[in-house]
């Protein structure tokens, strides 16, 4: 069997291959539980449909997760303590700043494979007015192929606050359903799937673009017929 890291190289290149238009330049990034203790996340500065084992960092989940706990830091002490938290030397490669973020999905959202992504289609609904309302319903049973309701992070900027934010709406999501999502929308900014294996968060982030772009188009028709 491939390694954790080997899964997660063949699982950040599909999911970053242009034609899908996921994500363009360095945008996105992907990570994988390596043990109890720590996991692999790409690094910043790569494109997702080009990297390599090379691209990615291993890190400590309780160097990240401390983070949380920590008052508000400037970008760049943020990015330092991210450094502070690799587990093992990397030449010239840092943490994305996103790295909480994936430690987040890791944990408390139960995952073992991350796949973060900017869809065109996704933000084309994100960066809407009504983006929360979009997704609250199913608009074809082909979706409950991906299971439970999307979670809605309001807006917040990369970083440590980014990381706040998705942290406090895990918690409500996971105390409110008694599970994890699958699938985190965050606004103005791209879309999270979780999933147990590669082809569980590669399915799941092509069922939910599908989904956004039918629904951009059923606006121009007079909105969605929901059918749940």
């Amino acid at each position: 069997m491939d390694s954790p890291l080997s899964q997660l190289v063949a699982m950040t290149r599909q999911l970053g291959k242009r034609e899908r238009d996921y994500v363009i330049l360095s945008e996105g990034n992907t990570s994988v539980r390596a043990d109890e203790d720590t996991f692999w996340v790409k690094g910043s500065g790569s494109r997702m449909a080009d990297v390599d084992q090379q691209a990615f960092v291993r890190v400590r989940l309780a160097g990240v997760l401390a983070l949380l706990d920590a008052a508000p830091l400037p970008e760049w002490m943020y990015r330092s303590h991210l450094a502070f938290a690799m587990a093992g030397p990397s030449v010239g490669i840092a943490p994305s700043i996103e790295t909480a973020l994936h430690a987040l999905c890791l944990t408390l959202g139960g995952a073992t494979f991350v796949g973060h992504t900017h869809p065109t289609a996704i933000n084309a609904i994100m960066c809407a007015r009504d983006a929360e309302k979009a997704f609250t319903r199913s608009i074809s049973p082909a979706e409950s192929l991906v299971g439970r309701e999307p979670l809605f992070v309001p807006f917040a900027p990369p970083g440590q606050p980014l990381a706040w934010a998705v942290e406090a709406a895990l918690r409500s999501y996971v105390d409110c359903q008694g599970e994890p999502p699958r699938v985190v929308l965050l606004q103005n900014h791209g879309l999270v799937t979780l999933g147990a294996s590669p082809q569980e968060v590669i399915d799941t982030t092509e069922m939910v673009v599908k989904t956004a772009r039918i629904l951009v188009q059923t606006y121009a028709l007079g909105g969605p017929h929901f059918v749940d």
